[in-house]
């Protein structure tokens, strides 16, 4: 009895340390590695590990995790580019482009994207190292990322989680890494997905306007709205091209338009969607009831969906019934972030999916392989948990003015281009939206000669599948060559 009792008492003695896993949040391990890109061998340090963020005091109040690759064959490193590679969520760790599409490394998946077992990653022979060195960052929360020991955590929130709070600590932090990696002679370049375009796109000016750090490019994959406006009618039509390209990927088109190729058939229906079908939902209810029902007809071919469905909805139809209805007498569900991916529910009825397909796939894929790729390969130990998704709400949404921000550093930067890249079965962030925020992002047009765009025949992460992989990598390749400026060729109009 005594001696059970000691057990309980030492039990709940060590508890408090065993939740709390503490962190060092300045701490790095460093090992040399090599992989093969385009049939050349590239070696290479990776160094893994924390680096903190300071308060305005000077006080530690987090850690944030962070994987760095810096090609070791290099003399020059002044004229070797660096990327700074986030992802999005809010509350999403660097994980996906980090094991899935420009890092050395690239988990176990088939040559579309699915999940296959044993788990685990072998060489990626697409990735970008062998033409610029990456650092892949996790902001607070993600990862292993954590606020400080100490710190009072529901006052620091404000200080992480918002859209503006999220780009102030992070050039900090950015300003510190390139300063002690000693990068600040290198062409500089931001990579976002999702939500991390949100991130880079008020990075780009934040960086320039308070740290004086310009910027060579900013690449946007799968990009958010940027905090520019589409709300009411400009909102229900730009869905109707990602509708296209889904009902065509799953054949559910008549004859006619599924027997063109996707590269001819988008074009058609995106000059339907801006010339007919947005000025007819601006007329509301007073549109002509003859030429309402001749849009119905022409929506309806070009989603898949039948008439009745598409007059329900006034032509505005939720990209949620969308999910749901496409594959309904199959009984099956389409995946929101990448709609190749299939689910099933527990009823067929209903307006929206159970769950998200893609997702749980994903999951289901990249979890083991990072586990166990930074602790076995990059030999950093630690019990703290890999967030995958981390705890970061409420996120604080407002003053979201990213897209202006990135206008504006190009504007004041005339080195600076800007690459779009978007799949087109992607429901979340689907690519015409992202066509428009580039369009929209330059209504003057003179800066259309820095702003490029480039489409996937795949999802919100296009780089699963095995083609696009090699694909989106060499349209990186080639942004960053085309954005080097030639040797003395001053940043000036």
């Amino acid at each position: 009895m005594r001696k059970l009792l000691l057990l309980m008492l030492l039990a709940v003695a060590i508890r408090p340390a065993i939740a709390q896993r503490p962190l060092n949040p300045d701490s790095a391990v460093t090992t040399k590695q090599q992989v093969t890109v385009k049939g050349k061998s590239i070696p290479y340090n990776a160094t893994t590990g924390m680096q903190p963020v300071w308060d305005e005091n000077g006080k530690t109040i987090a850690g944030l995790f962070f994987t760095y690759y810096e090609r070791s064959d290099i003399k020059d490193r002044a004229s070797r580019p660096l990327v700074i590679s986030f992802n999005g969520g809010p509350g999403s760790a660097s994980v996906w482009m980090h094991i899935a599409y420009t890092g050395p490394r690239l988990l176990n998946i088939d040559d579309e994207g699915y999940p296959v077992q044993p788990y685990g990653y072998r060489e990626n022979p697409e990735s970008i190292l062998d033409v610029a060195d990456i650092v892949y960052v996790n902001p607070v929360n993600t990862g292993y990322s954590r606020m400080a020991e100490g710190v009072d955590k529901d006052k620091m929130k404000e200080k992480f989680f918002g859209v503006n709070a999220d780009v102030k600590y992070l050039a900090e932090w950015i300003n510190t890494f390139v300063t002690r990696k000693g990068r600040w002679a290198s062409p500089k370049y931001l990579i976002g997905e999702s939500y991390g375009t949100t991130r880079v796109s008020g990075l780009a000016l934040e960086l320039q306007n308070s740290h004086w750090m310009y910027l060579n490019g900013v690449i946007l994959v799968s990009p958010t709205d940027l905090g520019i406006e589409r709300s009411g009618p400009v909102d229900a039509a730009l869905r109707l091209p990602y509708f296209a390209a889904t009902a065509w990927y799953h054949k559910k088109l008549p004859q006619d338009l599924q027997q063109k190729d996707l590269d001819v058939l988008l074009p058609e229906v995106e000059a339907f969607t801006t010339n007919e079908l947005l000025p007819a939902i601006a007329q509301g209810g007073f549109i002509e009831e003859a030429h309402k029902k001749k849009i119905v007809s022409k929506m309806a071919r070009y989603a898949g969906l039948s008439e009745q469905s598409i007059q329900n909805y006034n032509l505005d139809v939720p990209t949620n019934f969308f999910w749901k209805e496409l594959l309904r007498n199959e009984g099956y569900t389409i995946g929101r972030l990448d709609s190749r991916y299939k689910g099933i529910d527990r009823q067929d009825a209903g307006d929206r999916p159970d769950f998200n397909a893609e997702l749980t796939a994903w999951l289901h894929a990249f979890t083991p392989a990072i586990n166990m790729y930074l602790r076995n390969e990059l030999k950093y130990k630690t019990d703290v948990k890999y967030n995958m998704f981390g705890p970061v709400h409420p996120w604080n949404r407002s003053n979201d003015r990213t897209g202006e921000n990135l206008r504006q550093a190009m504007a004041q930067n005339p080195y600076l281009h800007v690459l779009f890249q978007a799949g087109y079965y992607d429901g979340a962030t689907d690519y015409f939206n992202s066509k428009y925020s580039m369009w929209q992002l330059d209504p003057s047009g003179k800066l259309k000669n820095r702003l490029d765009w480039k489409g996937y025949r795949s999802g919100h992460m296009m780089y699963l599948r095995k083609e696009d992989l090699v694909k989106s990598n060499d349209d990186l390749r080639e942004f960053i060559r085309k954005s080097l400026p030639k040797a003395g060729q001053p940043a000036k109009y």
